[in-house]
């Protein structure tokens, strides 16, 4: 009995082991390079660290503001985060727009009843804190938790907007240099001949063209910008990858 029980054991192993096996090759190629991540704890949480940090800057005007969420200002509702309003309409006296750091404005606000709700870090990424009673750049305080720079503006509201300005720059930077490496790759691959030693002729000129150099005469001409620093570097961002989709063309020709 004994024996048989241990072969039957043994069995019931192997044919899990086999199912197993099997569930395995069924799961597609990205579902398996998914799992081999998740293996890989230092990169698995770094992305699960990045993509939180990259959530909480998404909704940085939030977080983040020098404008409140909410006012309510004799018995009516406003929100300045999505719509700009002169400062006339709460009690000031010119048409142009509300500055709610003004103490003026801020005393309009909040007496005879009057509620206002800001951001839990009341300061933009350009605001500058006035009432600073240090030199700046200050070290970290109450009012600004990570400090001020030599302007006076938080570092945090900094950080904030800046993380998620990088990450979609990156972002977008990637895209247009993925879509136009692949296009270029695949006509050069798929027209061969003609085609691709023009353009293998271009590029290895274009590649040689003095990136630095271009984007210090761009910014001199026109008023630098994100877009414009966009626009010049997905002029470079595409030719590494050309070669690679060229290359996997001319593989696929040779096979037919």
């Amino acid at each position: 009995m004994s024996g048989l029980t241990r072969e039957s054991v043994l069995r019931n192993c192997s044919e899990q082991e086999r199912e197993k096996k099997v569930a395995v090759k069924k799961q597609t190629l990205a579902a398996r390079r998914w799992r081999g991540f998740r293996k890989n704890r230092r990169g698995y949480y770094s992305l699960l660290i990045f993509s939180l940090l990259f959530g909480v800057s998404l909704f940085a005007e939030v977080l983040s503001n020098d404008k409140p969420l909410l006012v309510k200002y004799q018995g009516e509702y406003y929100c300045p985060l999505f719509k700009v309003y002169p400062e006339t309409v709460f009690g000031g006296d010119f048409e142009t727009e509300t500055d709610y750091q003004d103490p003026y404005i801020l005393e309009k606000l909040t007496s005879d009843g009057n509620k206002v709700v800001f951001p839990l870090n009341p300061y933009d990424y350009t605001s500058i804190n006035l009432e600073l009673d240090r030199p700046v750049p200050s070290p970290p305080a109450k009012e600004n938790i990570l400090g001020t720079d030599d302007r006076g503006r938080d570092v945090l509201a900094r950080l904030l907007y800046g993380f998620r300005l990088s990450v979609l720059f990156g972002f977008a930077l990637t895209l247009i240099g993925t879509f136009v490496g692949i296009i270029a790759g695949a006509v050069q691959g798929y027209f061969g001949g003609r085609t691709d030693l023009f353009f293998q002729r271009f590029i290895e000129i274009w590649s040689s063209m003095p990136e630095l150099y271009l984007l210090i005469i761009f910014a001199s001409i026109f008023k630098p910008s994100i877009l414009l620093l966009l626009i010049l570097l997905s002029l470079f961002g595409w030719m590494g990858l050309s070669d690679y989709v060229r290359a996997e063309f001319l593989k696929g020709r040779n096979m037919e």
